[in-house]
């Protein structure tokens, strides 16, 4: 069972033709309404590819029984809500202009729960953008803990930060967190790879890398049709722990992250195109060759 904690959220995705400068403004071009937040499109993605994953998040009054609540129950992802009846499921609205940058907004609403919520103990943990205590609580009673900041990376005090890595074995981030985590702590890059067994930063379009035992692997992205970019790096984690589960080496859970992604990118919305695992399989072969078939998985209950 992998367990991920942190933001389920609606996703309000706009097209614009650039962002806008302060106090200035852009007109826009095309405005979609899918499901989101960080924590569950990992779990949404770990569940297509047929992992066994518990969600742990927060939700309001709007969720219970509505189209959400639905697609997940159908997905096969256990819920584990904190409810909060009188708040709005947190909300996301984000823009992405021509060039593919992006920006977002986030109403927290029911995520305010974390906060003073009590943190589960967990055997398997990947914590994605949430309450930075309440995540702090989390990886410190967890036994195998992975990590994302996410765009909550300037939530975190260094405080925070530090307590949190020095409990992560798994870092994930892309290059624009991972320098806002070493401006935060006050070190290197090199200083923060070296403070976890493995660290992995994203980079778009221009693939990943894997840092692990003092080496380091470059994992070129695979080329496909970019129609959104919302969502790759939640579909790039939920492929690696997926295969991380299933007993695969790193370098190898990379590449099927990669490929997760790669189908996530090619239609607008973090959830609307995930592949099973037969058709990540498919594509994996494409573009890195075949794939190890495992006897034993990783012993997480």
């Amino acid at each position: 069972m992998i367990h991920i904690v942190g933001h389920t959220a609606i996703d309000h995705i706009s097209r614009v033709p650039h962002l806008p400068e302060k106090n200035c403004s852009t007109h826009i071009t095309d405005r979609q309404i899918y499901f989101g937040g960080g924590a569950a499109n990992i779990a949404a993605g770990i569940a297509m590819l047929g992992e066994q994953v518990t969600l742990h998040s927060c939700t309001g009054g709007d969720f219970a029984g509505g189209d959400y609540d639905h697609w997940m129950n159908k997905l096969g992802i256990h819920q584990q809500f904190f409810r909060v009846p009188d708040a709005h499921t947190p909300t996301a609205f984000m823009f992405t202009d021509d060039h593919g940058d992006q920006m977002t907004f986030f109403e927290w609403g029911a995520s305010r729960a974390f906060a003073t919520s009590e943190a589960p103990s967990l055997p398997f943990v990947h914590m994605a953008t949430a309450d930075p205590e309440f995540n702090c609580r989390v990886a410190e009673r967890s036994e195998f803990a992975s990590f994302d900041p996410g765009q909550d990376v300037f939530w975190y005090t260094k405080e925070q930060l530090g307590s949190i890595i020095a409990y992560t074995d798994i870092l994930f981030a892309n290059q624009h967190e991972a320098k806002q985590m070493c401006t935060t702590l006050g070190i290197t890059r090199e200083a923060l790879i070296g403070q976890v067994d493995m660290a992995i930063f994203t980079m778009s379009g221009d693939g990943s890398t894997l840092y692990s035992g003092g080496n380091e692997q470059f994992i070129p992205a695979v080329p496909v049709t970019l129609s959104d970019p919302t969502g790759a790096g939640d579909s790039y984690r939920a492929g690696f722990l997926s295969a991380f589960v299933k007993g695969h080496d790193p370098l190898t859970c990379c590449k099927v992250g990669t490929v997760t992604a790669s189908y996530i990118v090619e239609h607008v919305g973090c959830q609307t195109h995930l592949p099973d695992w037969d058709a990540m399989l498919s594509r994996y072969r494409q573009h890195f060759g075949t794939i190890s078939v495992l006897e034993q998985r990783r012993p997480f209950p």
